[in-house]
């Protein structure tokens, strides 16, 4: 295993390769698989290390869901200010920006994740901004467009993300989640748009295959 560096991409760079999400064939991430070291290190291993949990480096189901359907229906960011909230990888940003959405705006707390999205962008030849400001609750900041993949795991964080999207919703902003049906997801509220079958791995996962949806956040 590559031992933590000052340069997060190059961390990035030497334990990930680049593949393309099950669902997302027309997209290149830089991701952790079977044949790389960082997939079988545990949190506890990674926390030693000096780094936080590598989500960074998995295609969730939910973000390849909702990433598979701004591709499909680019009238979702085209012309429109985009955030991609809790990014990860930058899927969702990447999708928004082939899709034509401008300025696409990634944000997320984990620096790796910053810098895992500044390189897959490039890959894909988009250009989206990136930020590690945790965004929670601030006000609009003339965003068109929310989207939000994989981020209802935890209650106390679910909580803090579902009122600030439900009163970014009731100001007119569009807010879609993609979810396989997390513990957290709200239970109510929610408007399902489109369903896929994602592939995902057991070692992610509980399952080979996940019926992942994508919903439209309703306002208050």
């Amino acid at each position: 295993m590559t031992s933590p560096l000052r340069d997060p991409a190059d961390f990035i760079r030497g334990n990930t390769a680049l593949h393309e999400p099950p669902l997302i064939p027309e997209i290149s991430l830089h991701l952790a698989t079977e044949i790389v070291p960082i997939w079988q290190m545990t949190e506890e291993e990674l926390e030693k290390s000096g780094l936080p949990p590598p989500f960074w480096a998995f295609a969730w189901a939910g973000g390849q869901a909702l990433a598979r359907h701004i591709l499909d229906n680019p009238s979702v960011t085209s012309g429109k200010s985009v955030l991609d909230f809790g990014s990860g990888s930058g899927l969702i940003g990447i999708a928004a920006a082939k899709s034509g959405g401008t300025p696409v705006l990634c944000a997320d707390i984990d620096g790796f994740a910053v810098a895992a999205i500044k390189i897959n962008a490039a890959s894909n030849g988009v250009a989206v901004e990136v930020t590690a400001e945790d965004l929670v609750g601030v006000e609009n900041r003339g965003w068109d467009v929310i989207l939000v993949g994989d981020m209802c795991y935890e209650r106390p964080l679910a909580e803090r993300i579902e009122a600030w999207l439900r009163r970014l919703a009731g100001e007119g902003v569009e807010v879609l989640i993609g979810d396989p049906g997390r513990t957290y997801l709200p239970k109510s509220g929610l408007e399902k748009i489109v369903s896929y079958a994602v592939k995902t791995t057991r070692e992610l996962e509980d399952t080979d295959v996940r019926n992942t949806s994508v919903w439209r956040v309703l306002p208050i």
